[in-house]
């Protein structure tokens, strides 16, 4: 993969990232502290939304397949490197939010990462990427 989309991927990853956690600060208490039904909604359709433009991007970009599984992590790791920063210091970051939805919240960042994650590992091992450790 060229440099250029490295660091494309990377900042898009960190600036997708900052986007949310200023929503979630903003807006995660009617998410994740009002009803279940709520919450739900948002763990099932967020992951699926949040897939769907990372998807988008790897195509407009014209990323081979053959090497989605890794521009995935470019996407993903500036993020997940900053939820545990986050996740670690909860409070100070989600003021409008108890320290007791820090589990939900967690879980809910997990899923989207691990499902963005898992779709374009199995599209690149589907389409003769890198294959799995011997």
């Amino acid at each position: 993969m060229r440099l250029s989309n490295v660091l494309f991927f990377l900042t898009f990853g960190l600036v997708f990232w900052i986007l949310g956690t200023l929503l979630s600060q903003v807006r995660g208490h009617i998410v994740f502290e009002t009803t279940l039904v709520r919450y739900w909604i948002s763990f099932i359709a967020t992951p699926i939304l949040s897939t769907a433009v990372c998807i988008l991007l790897l195509r407009w970009r014209h990323i081979p397949v053959t090497q989605w599984a890794v521009a995935a992590l470019l996407i993903a790791i500036p993020g997940m490197i900053g939820e545990a920063v986050l996740l670690s210091h909860f409070t100070a970051f989600m003021p409008k939010m108890q320290p007791t939805t820090a589990g939900r919240f967690g879980a809910f960042l997990f899923a989207t990462y691990a499902f963005f994650l898992a779709i374009c590992e199995l599209v690149t091992l589907r389409t003769g990427g890198p294959p799995l450790a011997p």
